[in-house]
């Protein structure tokens, strides 16, 4: 499994930075360096996929997002990527990048904690207008590899900004104290995850009262705060399995901090409508 989120070897278009931009003519791998990387496997960096014309059928978490014009899906480190799924329009961005670049970027971009659980996002023709233009100038910055690292990252800002102004365009007040303590408890639980930490924990870590969390987890998530660290934690074996991380279902559970392997079965089969065993046959 990645350790860290970066971007693979060799993969960056500029010397200094770790950043990918793909078009329809540009930016593409060989297919040598192709056959080195399963149909199914697991992102280490963030990975953003823009549509100009037409639609893409594209798999993430085992998922098909359908992406048409003017939308962008966004994935994030861990997710599991099925690459047989990218079968791209004639008119699209992918961008790769990792969080070296967002450390030299001057602001945080509170979308790519995904608080509202909706990785596609449409924008209206001014905006994919303008966030044509941010693609189109960073692949020209992208086609020498010695281009200055500050103009790349002033235009990354560009782009940041505008993705995650469309996703809270449906929020009176994107940034407010409600949203940073629900993206507090996302971050809190990515930290913990395999602790299971209690709930009153969470809320003494938050400074909020064990109703104020439900309320607050419910309003972004529409699941109490145990629902969702259940749901999270199932997730991650459903991406240790699909990734390939295959272990036995006692060895699993303990990784996952069960320390009874057969109610961890139960949950997982609760969740998914799949023993553990089932969902593997499906993969294979």
């Amino acid at each position: 499994m990645t350790s860290t989120n970066s971007l693979p070897e060799h993969f960056s278009q500029n010397s200094q930075l770790p950043i990918r931009i793909v078009s329809p003519n540009f930016g593409h791998v060989s297919p040598e360096t192709r056959e080195n990387y399963a149909p199914t496997h697991r992102l280490s960096y963030y990975f953003l996929l823009f549509i100009l014309e037409g639609s893409t059928p594209y798999g993430l978490d085992g998922e098909t997002f359908d992406v048409g014009k003017y939308e962008l899906l966004f994935a994030l480190p861990h997710q599991i990527q099925q690459v047989a799924f990218a079968q791209h329009s004639k008119k699209y961005y992918k961008l790769g990048f990792d969080e070296e670049c967002l450390s030299r970027l001057p602001r945080q971009y509170p979308f790519l904690l995904n608080p509202l659980n909706q990785q596609k996002i449409s924008f209206s023709t001014l905006a994919a207008n303008r966030l044509q233009a941010i693609f189109d100038i960073l692949q020209g910055l992208l086609t020498a590899s010695d281009t200055d690292p500050e103009l790349i990252l002033a235009h990354l800002n560009s782009l940041l900004t505008e993705i995650n102004a469309a996703y809270f365009a449906g929020e009176q007040k994107p940034a407010d104290d409600r949203l940073t303590k629900y993206i507090g408890f996302k971050i809190f639980v990515e930290n913990n995850l395999t602790d299971h930490p209690a709930i009153k924990d969470i809320a003494q870590e938050l400074a909020l009262s064990t109703d104020s969390l439900y309320q607050l987890v419910k309003q972004y998530s529409g699941l109490s705060p145990k629902e969702y660290m259940t749901n999270r934690l199932i997730l991650e074996a459903r991406r240790r399995l699909c990734y390939g991380e295959r272990s036995s279902v006692k060895e699993l559970a303990f990784e996952l901090g069960f320390s009874d392997p057969d109610y961890f079965s139960r949950l997982f089969k609760k969740v998914t409508g799949k023993t553990v065993a089932g969902f593997f046959q499906d993969l294979s």
